[in-house]
């Protein structure tokens, strides 16, 4: 039933994120050219971090399916970090996962990312449809995408003592001693996607 509840939650994310897409917040121009040019940069990085995040959960559930949420705090500690370079590797862009209250500290949000993670807050807090912001950066554009929390991530962001078994806040403890991602309820902001593109991806 465990790994049933997570392949329709990882299903239904797919879902409503490819159908977000489709829409255009934030632009940088006013031309017909750019909005073109957002478009295809908001398109082309929900891509790039749901293929990423497809590749994460496939793991994750496995870890879980296996050894429950300890053998999937135990993959985050040591997996998660490679897979997600050898995706930018593969898309030729730098893809990561950042938040406002990182459990490693290496994921802490920089002062622009933090402006896009109170933005999707008070987006996902007002029950307003969320879609990709993306933005010039000196030579390059960078695409953001909120992840959101579900019933799943609970067991190792959720409440000690009670989302979080004894056995999973000892092993938390034990790698993260600075971790500050628990505490949450389904749908909320855990943190965003931030992809930086130091060119077009159509002509890479």
């Amino acid at each position: 039933m465990k790994s049933k509840g997570i392949l329709i939650v990882l299903v239904l994310v797919g879902t409503l994120s490819f159908t977000a897409c489709k829409q255009t917040t934030k632009s940088v121009g006013k031309s017909a050219d750019t909005d073109t040019q957002i478009q295809n940069f908001e398109e082309i990085g929900l891509q790039y971090a749901l293929a990423t995040q497809a590749e994460l959960g496939k793991n994750l559930m496995g870890a879980l399916q296996k050894e429950g949420a300890t053998g999937a705090l135990e993959y985050c500690n040591t997996r998660a970090y490679p897979l997600t370079d050898s995706m930018s590797t593969v898309f030729h862009a730098r893809i990561k996962r950042v938040s406002d209250k990182p459990r490693n500290p290496a994921n802490i949000a920089s002062d622009d990312e933090m402006v896009q993670i109170t933005y999707f807050k008070q987006q996902i807090a007002a029950n307003k449809k969320t879609t990709p912001i993306v933005k010039k950066e000196n030579e390059g554009t960078i695409f953001y995408y909120p992840i959101v929390t579900n019933a799943i991530c609970l067991q190792c962001h959720g409440i000690a003592g009670s989302q979080i078994l004894p056995e999973t806040l000892t092993l938390l403890q034990e790698r993260y001693p600075q971790d500050m991602a628990t505490g949450y309820d389904v749908n909320e902001v855990r943190g965003i996607w931030s992809i930086y593109f130091d060119k077009d991806p159509d002509k890479q």
